[in-house]
């Protein structure tokens, strides 16, 4: 197994380099995915998230209202450090597991962790690939794709690390700020250099 860490700061298409791995063969493990697993009502994470920010966090159908939640974390450095704190520990037990299952296995496997450079990650993985963009790019990404308004995305974004840290970690940095074409040639040539490492791991 080659265990492959990818990050990103909000907008500049992690998700989209994550799901061009998946379809050239990984297995991708998404952070996001078991957050949103993790915080379904009834669970431990969903009964100490609303017992520290509380009902107001809650929406109309029961579920975790997480666009409310996250206005409240990105403009409070301890209300989002509380978040991290009920969240965390269980989404990397949560992965923990999920790698141990695969460990055997002669595969490329993907964490998809848009936190990575927050926890200061990297540790026990073989490479981290870094998907970077222009910071007006990214903004209008989101207000595009998500509805958000401009000045809460950059105020997310102020509350991310920044692109200096998470490059700090990288093997492999992506650059999106290109056509779709010129992403496709990035991810395909890391593909091949994934697939080069892992067949010389083996």
């Amino acid at each position: 197994m080659l265990l492959v860490g990818l990050t990103g700061g909000i907008g500049a298409g992690k998700s989209t380099v994550a799901r061009l791995l998946a379809e050239r063969g990984a297995v991708v493990i998404d952070a996001d995915t078991i957050v949103r697993e993790l915080q379904q009502p009834g669970t431990d994470v969903f009964r100490a998230i609303v017992d520290r920010f509380g009902a107001h966090v809650v929406a109309t159908d029961g579920t975790l209202d997480r666009e409310r939640l996250a206005d409240i974390v990105f403009r409070n450095d301890d209300a989002r450090s509380a978040l991290n704190a009920i969240v965390h520990p269980a989404v990397y037990a949560v992965m923990s597991e999920r790698i141990a299952a695969l460990k055997d296995d002669d595969r490329i496997v993907v964490l998809d962790i848009p936190l990575l450079a927050e926890a200061g990650g990297g540790s026990g993985m073989d490479a981290v690939v870094v998907v970077e963009a222009d910071e007006d790019a990214r903004v209008a990404r989101v207000v595009s794709e998500r509805g958000i308004e401009a000045e809460d995305v950059r105020a997310r974004m102020a509350a991310q690390a920044s692109s200096e840290q998470r490059e700090a970690l990288a093997d492999v940095v992506i650059r999106n700020n290109g056509t779709t074409a010129d992403l496709l040639a990035q991810v395909d040539d890391l593909w091949e250099q994934l697939r080069a490492r892992l067949g010389a791991s083996a």
